[in-house]
């Protein structure tokens, strides 16, 4: 794998059932600095091949290099726990390091941190939950349909949030807006 490849997926091969294949020697390269929407109807197999990439599944055939993965999902309020403080929850997985810089860029104020997911919007939860990902200083970052719980304008300043990190990573985008999918991807991907 190159220097600045975050993925490289290699004729991958997988199905639920060998003679029903979502996947039949599917190949995917994305490099740091590049986002890459996986656009598709529901059961096209967006979140399964995010299952392969984890190693939650396990492909028939084929290759899956990955370097260190953090996750957006698309769902805030589940991806935290719901009676301790937002800064706790990531201290368990990440390093504060960068917290001031990176609350700044996403537009949030420190003292949020303090609080519980349910005393946050919609819009702040998630720009947590990528603050948290960053945190982690992944080399990819996989976005399940991170803005498909918000408000359009709040989309768009999420989506623009994280488009200012492409220096230090790169983006997997699982979509169902094709509009989002032209405007933040350097590639789309339609399965």
């Amino acid at each position: 794998m190159q220097k600045d490849t975050v993925l490289e997926i290699t004729n991958l091969t997988f199905g639920y059932q060998k003679s029903k294949l979502l996947y039949d020697n599917f190949s995917l390269k994305l490099k740091k600095g590049e986002i890459i929407s996986i656009v598709g109807e529901s059961g096209s197999g967006k979140s399964t091949l995010f299952e392969l990439i984890i190693a939650e599944q396990k492909p028939l055939k084929g290759t899956i290099k990955v370097k260190k993965i953090a996750q957006v999902f698309q769902d805030p309020y589940s991806s935290f726990h719901p009676t301790y403080s937002i800064l706790n929850q990531i201290k368990e997985v990440a390093s504060l390091t960068h917290i001031d810089e990176y609350l700044k860029k996403l537009n949030l104020e420190k003292d949020l941190l303090s609080k519980k997911p349910h005393q946050l919007s919609g819009g702040q939860l998630q720009r947590c939950s990528i603050l948290r990902a960053l945190l982690m200083q992944p080399d990819l970052i996989l976005a399940d349909e991170p803005t498909s719980a918000l408000d359009n304008v709040v989309q768009l300043d999420v989506m623009k949030l994280l488009v200012q990190f492409l220096d230090r990573v790169g983006v997997l985008l699982i979509t169902h807006d094709e509009d989002l999918a032209v405007w933040a991807s350097d590639r789309i991907v339609r399965l």
